[in-house]
């Protein structure tokens, strides 16, 4: 275990503050201490007490390093951002634009469009000449999840923040994102390492995974116990329940809580040996085909005392999705909700195979699961859920316009929380105290500052998208349909999302959302 530059400082100045009141004492004047060491001494300290910045409170003097690199982007940073697949630069434009958001300043920018839009895999959503002002006097519109069998439905936001289990994130982290979704009548997803009191201490509205591991809700030999998860399920907090099949990240893969992570007190919560590396089984042992499946969501509903259940998935062999279909229509069973994540979902630890070549991305499986369930008569009784790399307003805009009802974030809002992709998740040493289980580093992390960004980021997002639906000529989210959103194929060609995922032919189609 290393020291941390926390404490360094701290014994650092201890001695320097003794040292230079000895010297005082047998040799004045000592002017020249006083004028090299004073200001540091003041400066770290300040850093130590502010509450806004993990980095300063964590490593004191030495982060102004980071923050001045920061501030240069613009001119000298550019050159050494992240890209995605198609060149754009990912850091330098959504990086900023949630840290903007989440602190509240200014989220504009100078010099017009920031990407090149001659350049393959440019896209855009269609304006309208009869744009429309936002009404938001009602506040942001809201989604009624819950099926014929649901007989508690919850009004979802169009934004939500997605599965990242405690464990993976430390407790302030849970607890920060838990109070912003509170502030701003949104909810969290607990992620599959089980419902801990940090999930519940500040009232925000939960949405309970269950994976493959059963955390929280399993017994001594690991199997689901139905007892233990009515205990939770039934909590008022808990507003809907999601069973996860796949995560985009690393489908087919069970989740991994490296064992420097697995405290005592998170392996408490999930029923398993501390201080040990936990995989969660690749499958689920509660069922084993699409009708126990079914058979499963129903149980868990009505343990749960009827409330909202589906299940999330990366998508992967379509015949698979094709027959959990045909085994909703055999059964009569229905999720109320799915989650679809995509290949490019983001994760603390994973194998750079699964995370890279495994698992369909966002838009194809998301527009493959919408023109299913609806080729199937199902649609309108199930709401969509787009899980994976969702960071602005059109980003939104271009899910709802493939057939998602809402959609989850789990990337923004960590950067929301101070995130700055040091990339150290899997090492137990990030360095602002979100994905730690470092009680070091855990003390930077403010929650009743960082809550206050997850809030703003969240309603900023909204109200971009709010305007961007608006610019349109829309009234309202599901108004988006796919010929809205266009996409520059190669340097002289443009198409559509309605061309490029056009929709399926089946009886009784009118080409119109449910």
């Amino acid at each position: 275990m290393f020291m941390k530059a926390r404490n360094i400082f701290i014994l650092i100045s201890t001695i320097i503050i003794i040292s230079i009141t000895v010297i005082s004492f047998f040799r004045r004047p000592v002017l020249w201490s006083l004028i090299v060491f004073a200001p540091l001494i003041i400066l770290g300290i300040s850093d130590i007490i502010q509450k806004k910045q993990s980095i300063l409170r964590n490593f004191p003097i030495i982060g102004h390093g980071r923050y001045l690199l920061e501030s240069l982007r613009p001119e000298i940073m550019q050159y050494f951002v992240e890209t995605d697949t198609e060149g754009r630069p990912i850091n330098r434009i959504f990086r900023s634009l949630i840290y903007q958001r989440a602190k509240k300043v200014n989220d504009t920018s100078p010099f017009g469009t920031q990407m090149d839009v001659y350049k393959v895999g440019y896209e855009w959503m269609d304006h309208s000449i009869y744009a429309k002002k936002p009404d938001l006097e009602k506040g942001f519109p809201r989604v009624k999840i819950g099926g014929p069998d649901c007989t508690r439905p919850y009004d979802a936001s169009l934004l939500n923040i997605s599965a990242m289990s405690f464990g993976a994130l430390s407790k302030n982290a849970v607890m920060a994102l838990n109070k912003g979704a509170k502030m701003g009548n949104f909810a969290q997803n607990t992620g599959e390492g089980g419902l801990s009191e940090f999930h519940l201490k500040h009232g925000g509205d939960i949405v309970w995974q269950i994976g493959t591991g059963y955390f929280g809700c399993r017994d001594e030999n690991g199997n689901f116990a139905s007892e233990l998860f009515r205990e939770k399920a039934t909590l008022p907090n808990v507003k809907m329940i999601e069973i996860k099949i796949s995560q985009g990240a690393k489908p087919g893969h069970g989740g991994i809580l490296p064992a420097p992570k697995n405290t005592p007190e998170i392996a408490a919560i999930r029923g398993v040996e501390p201080h040990t590396d936990v995989h969660s089984p690749p499958a689920h042992t509660a069922f084993s085909t699409p009708v126990e499946m079914m058979q499963f969501v129903k149980k868990l509903r009505e343990l749960s005392g009827g409330k909202p259940t589906g299940f999330k998935l990366c998508i992967g062999k379509k015949n698979e999705f094709d027959e959990i279909c045909k085994a909703m229509k055999k059964t009569g069973i229905k999720p109320d909700f799915i989650t679809i994540d995509g290949g490019e979902g983001g994760t603390g630890a994973a194998p750079v195979e699964f995370s890279n070549s495994l698992g369909m991305p966002l838009r194809e499986g998301l527009a493959f699961a919408y023109d299913t369930l609806t080729r199937y008569n199902l649609k309108k009784d199930i709401k969509l859920i787009a899980s994976g790399k969702i960071l602005s307003g059109f980003h939104i805009a271009r899910v709802l316009a493939l057939g998602a009802d809402l959609c989850n974030s789990a990337r923004a809002m960590m950067m929301a929380i101070g995130c700055i992709q040091a990339l150290q998740c899997n090492k137990n040493t990030c360095p602002v105290g979100v994905a730690t289980q470092d009680k070091q580093l855990v003390k930077g992390l403010n929650i009743e500052d960082k809550s206050l960004r997850v809030f703003n980021y969240h309603h900023e997002t909204l109200h971009s998208f709010a305007e961007m639906i608006a610019a349109a000529g829309f009234s309202k989210p599901s108004d988006i349909r796919r010929e809205h959103i266009n996409r520059r194929v190669s340097a002289t060609q443009i198409m559509n999302y309605g061309q490029l995922y056009p929709y399926v032919a089946q009886t009784g189609f009118s080409k119109k959302k449910t």
